[in-house]
């Protein structure tokens, strides 16, 4: 069996008294598709915001790719790791955010190929070439001059995820890309996510409240509460026979508000 691409090993994060991650430990291998589901509050965005260096670790050790990721050696020795360090181990990981943070004041063109050429140089032809293949894949090569205020929500979100693709990450994170749709908007941005998950060896880790997406998308399934993996399986495990009582009255909680399962 192929090596962990992510390792978290027994880390903990406190935000002043709170503490939102507690001895937290799990592993996702090369190419897994992980769905982290679970109420409001119990962690799992910031377990992404983590990984993507937007939040420090109170305490643990991570590793991604082989790699510590908040701590490198020296001299023998586990250190803190040193911005060079971090800006290394970012260059892994794109994050897709419920809020598109698009620049407002640039086409999704310049959007998509900016990344690309601040962070590893790529030549302005070359990242145009790359984003308009991206812009392809997501549908929305047709708005390449378009500016973001032109563009729906959903288009948006597409143009946000073609942007974080243009950096070539191993490991790509969606936090709630749809919570902030339309709900006739919100499976335009599901397709392209099938299709990314069904067409590349990509790692994607996914935290979502869209019930029946997760149950579709995932090899495995991880409910989270206060902060602890409750119950991880298969999708058909955790929606149809999940054995924790919490695990059950989430989902009779989710079933009872009309979403499909």
């Amino acid at each position: 069996m192929a090596a962990p691409i992510i390792r978290i090993d027994n880390i903990t994060k406190r935000f002043g008294p709170l503490t939102v991650l507690d001895g937290l430990s799990m592993e996702v291998l090369p190419g897994e598709k992980l769905a982290l589901i679970g109420p409001s509050g119990s962690g799992k965005t910031t377990i992404l915001r983590i990984l993507m260096t937007l939040e420090t670790i109170s305490d643990g050790h991570i590793e991604v790719d082989g790699d510590q990721l908040y701590h490198m050696r020296k001299n023998g020795s586990l250190v803190a790791a040193d911005d060079r360090h971090l800006h290394r181990m970012r260059e892994k990981i794109g994050m897709v955010f419920q809020h598109f943070n698009l620049f407002p004041h640039k086409c999704v063109l310049d959007n998509v190929t900016l990344a690309p050429m601040l962070t590893k140089g790529v030549a302005k032809a070359a990242a145009e070439k790359r984003a308009m293949e991206l812009l392809d894949m997501v549908g929305l090569a047709d708005k390449a001059k378009s500016m973001p205020a032109q563009l729906s929500g959903g288009q948006k979100q597409r143009v946000a995820i073609a942007r974080a693709l243009a950096l070539s990450p191993k490991i790509m994170l969606f936090d709630e890309v749809t919570s902030a749709l339309d709900p006739e908007l919100v499976e335009e941005v599901l397709n392209v996510m099938r299709k990314l998950a069904a067409e590349t060896d990509m790692t994607m880790l996914l935290v979502t409240h869209e019930m029946g997406f997760a149950h579709d998308f995932a090899d495995r399934v991880m409910f989270f509460d206060r902060g602890k993996i409750v119950e991880q399986g298969r999708p058909d495990e955790i929606f149809r026979t999940p054995r924790q009582e919490r695990t059950q009255a989430f989902l009779r909680k989710i079933i009872a508000a009309g979403h499909r399962v």
